[in-house]
């Protein structure tokens, strides 16, 4: 099944746009389409560039815009962090021995919970009254043009996008004859009180920033809202519009302080050069990102899930942008501050947010991450200096926009261990782009700087094994002093044992023998993964017996991948008594990334049909009907025992990573295609996915039969490649730029 039509030229889509005659967008099998428009903002129609987010819906009867932009925040720091006593992993070390959980809570987890910032802050809506255009008759948003059209029985019509290439989102209404009709401004209110439950989840009420209501200037044809936030800081939004007879066409932006860029100049400047010109410049884009790679699988569920994961991808994550935070360009528009403050989760969320760059060969979008890690090193720096008082680099297991500690439960926010999992996609971006300048000026640099500070925290006990004062797994015990575990947990030892190997693996690519050495040194003072019966634990003592959501236990398998399927018949059994005991103990307590992590993990170990299964029950049981991942199952179908809905994204990007994991693999330096499908998946093809070394393969399966498959390789070199149905790899031998032709 082909999903994606062939995109129209350039200069077709640019002809087919006026403030007159609307938009010609080409449909995809994948679309959302709908009869009505949601009403609520979780359910909406997500747009985005990777700065600005919208999301379209029905408020009480006014179509709506929430507006987003990835430099909306309040980054007021953290009263409790500045205490310089209690501020120290040490001081953390002599509580917990002393049983003292409460002390912990009130510096490390209180401020989080009950104060309202550092945090992600809505921004405004742009609101549109729909009773004189009658009912709505058809909703849909064109994956491969990234614009929602709404349809409403009058004839009026909507077609609406946020430029690709410009800090602008557009709209344009036809069969609008109501000279009255025009936009509405509804701004947070920062002075409105309401009550909450005080949790993480539902967030913090928007009265309990302190800030003034900001300031609305309105023209005949434009509006321009001004807020002040914590000390400097302020945002702008700007929208102005012009009518030509029935047509509506208006353009709108948002800035922040942050940036040297103004929305009003930008409003302006996307009037003059019109929403013709600017729909080319998106489809510029959109042209080259769907056909960076393709998917066709024959399964409409995963298909659907699949296409719609990709485009949430291209929308909300660029090289110059911020990465995937929560809920990235999409912040909640309930009235509250965002679940979970709308933050970085770097015990988990971001890592998995980029899985599936790399296979996926998205390359570019997955750099907004490692430039975040990059440029906020230095205070990533000085937190290691300052907490752990060590060398080298530690990242914050839950951080600010500008990567700064942010609290919540300290066993997994300051874990010592999270540089490492962040540090593996320094790793993947070396490994699948081959670019040796990376390596040298960023990878390896980075790498080693988390390396050297696990190897200074650390320490050698009697038996030769190197060890943290303690040890955690996330979430396991959750907020409790039992998630203090006093030996090491697998969770920390797989980190370890990868950040050390990986150092000592680019160190030696680099020539730099001393390194390689030292790092190859601390790699064999690590005492051997835990295992009782045959299946990874927690750590020592503490087998798998219970449902739980995050498989930290499991890390080696993947996504570290310490524990290889092709290492034989050892390995073999270690991961499939593990991941059998996942399925034995049930998902009572399992999210809905749980299934898309359990997916790459089945995959990983070649079970295609256990693959789809928990990928088609992610996107059915998991995931509202615009795709958004809601954590809890939406169908109380026994799939988890959470059934709330806190919408964040790590699921849906882990999701397409396990649709790459079942169509293209490395093993050991050997590209293998086709290595995890289900038995009855007898078409399938996809097109330029990624594999380490700069390769990109494209395949093709017919009636259970590859009648394609070609490799092009970016760099040149040696490639090993499993052809299926062969039983040894062909070797070919490429030259930069070269396409060879196997089958």
């Amino acid at each position: 099944m082909k999903t994606f039509k062939k995109l129209v030229l350039m200069a077709v889509s640019a002809a087919c746009i006026s403030c007159t005659a609307g938009i010609s967008p080409v449909e995809s099998g994948s679309d959302l389409v709908y009869a009505g428009l949601a009403g609520c903002w979780d359910e909406a129609v997500p747009l985005g560039n990777a700065e600005l987010g919208q999301l379209v819906w029905n408020n009480d009867g006014n179509l709506r815009f929430s507006l987003d932009h990835y430099d909306l925040w309040d980054l007021r720091p953290t009263e409790e962090f500045g205490d310089t006593v209690k501020f120290r992993y040490k001081w953390i070390q002599e509580r917990v021995a002393a049983g003292d959980e409460d002390s912990i809570s009130e510096v490390y987890d209180d401020p989080y919970l009950f104060e309202p910032a550092p945090s992600k802050i809505p921004c405004a809506a742009l609101e549109f009254p729909m009773k004189g255009l009658g009912a709505v008759r058809s909703v849909r948003l064109y994956l491969n043009n990234a614009l929602c059209r709404v349809e409403w029985e009058s004839g009026a019509t909507l077609e609406t996008f946020v430029n690709a290439a410009e800090p602008v989102g557009w709209f344009v209404f036809t069969g609008v004859d109501d000279p009255e009709f025009t936009p509405v401004l509804r701004t947070p209110m920062y002075q409105e009180e309401v009550e909450v439950d005080n949790t993480n989840i539902q967030g913090n009420t928007l009265a309990s920033l302190g800030y003034e209501q900001g300031s609305i200037d309105s023209t005949g044809h434009s509006i321009h809202y001004h807020q002040k936030g914590w000390e400097d800081y302020s945002y702008d939004v700007a929208v102005q519009w012009k009518r030509d007879g029935s047509t509506l066409t208006g353009a709108w932006s948002v800035s922040t302080s942050l940036k040297d860029l103004n929305a009003v100049n930008e409003v302006a400047r996307a009037m003059r050069r019109g929403v013709g010109r600017d729909y080319a410049s998106h489809m510029e884009y959109w042209d080259g990102f769907w056909a960076a790679s393709s998917v066709q699988v024959p399964a409409p569920v995963i298909q659907k899930q699949y296409d719609n994961e990709m485009y949430k991808l291209g929308s909300m994550s660029r090289e110059n942008s911020r990465p995937i935070s929560l809920q990235a360009i999409w912040t909640a528009d309930n009235g509250l501050l965002p679940p979970w403050k709308g933050d970085y989760h770097n015990d988990l969320n971001t890592q998995l947010s980029y899985w599936p760059v790399y296979a996926g060969n998205h390359l570019s979008e997955g750099e907004a991450y490692l430039n975040w890690l990059w440029e906020f090193r230095g205070n990533f720096k000085q937190f290691t200096r300052d907490f752990f008082e060590v060398d080298g680099l530690i990242v914050p297991g839950v951080a600010t926009l500008d990567g700064k500690a942010m609290g919540g439960w300290p066993q997994y926010s300051f874990s010592a261990t999270t540089g490492a999992w962040v540090a593996q996609h320094f790793y993947l971006h070396w490994k699948y782009s081959a670019d040796e300048g990376f390596l040298k000026e960023r990878a390896y640099p980075f790498v080693s700087d988390v390396a050297l500070a696990l190897e200074q925290l650390s320490s050698v006990d009697g038996d030769g094994h190197r060890v943290l004062p303690l040890s955690t797994s996330p979430e396991i015990f959750n907020n409790s002093l039992d998630a203090w575990f006093h030996t090491m947990t697998n969770y920390d030892l797989s980190l370890m044992c990868f950040a050390f190997g990986a150092a000592a693996e680019m160190a030696g690519a680099l020539g730099l023998d001393e390194d390689a050495a030292r790092w190859n040194r601390c790699l064999s003072q690590m005492q051997p993964l835990d295992v009782e019966d045959g299946v990874l634990t927690f750590a020592h003592g503490f087998p798998y017996n219970e449902s739980h959501r995050h498989f930290s236990h499991a890390m080696s398998i993947f996504p570290l991948e310490l524990i290889r399927w092709e290492d034989g018949e050892e390995s073999q059994k270690i991961i499939r008594a593990t991941i059998d005991r996942l399925d034995e103990i049930g998902p009572d307590y399992w999210c809905g990334y749980s299934y898309s992590w359990l997916a790459n993990m089945k995959a990983r170990t070649m079970d295609g049909e256990g693959a789809a299964e928990a990928l088609r029950i992610f996107a059915e049981c998991f995931c509202l009907p615009n795709t958004f991942h809601a954590n809890g199952d939406q169908t109380a179908s026994g799939k988890s025992q959470f059934t709330y809905r806190p919408f964040t994204l790590e699921g849906n990007m882990a999701f397409a990573s396990g649709v790459q994991m079942m169509l293209l693999q490395n093993h050991d330096g050997t590209i293998c295609v086709f290595p995890a499908l289900p038995s009855d998946w007898k078409d399938v093809s996809f097109s330029n996915l990624r594999a380490p070394g700069a390769f990109l393969v494209s395949a093709r399966m017919e009636g259970g039969v590859v009648t394609g498959l070609s490799v092009t390789s970016e760099k040149g070199g040696r490639a090993r490649i499993m052809i299926p149905g062969q039983s040894e790899p062909a070797e070919v031998d490429f030259d930069a730029g070269e396409t060879v032709v196997l089958i």
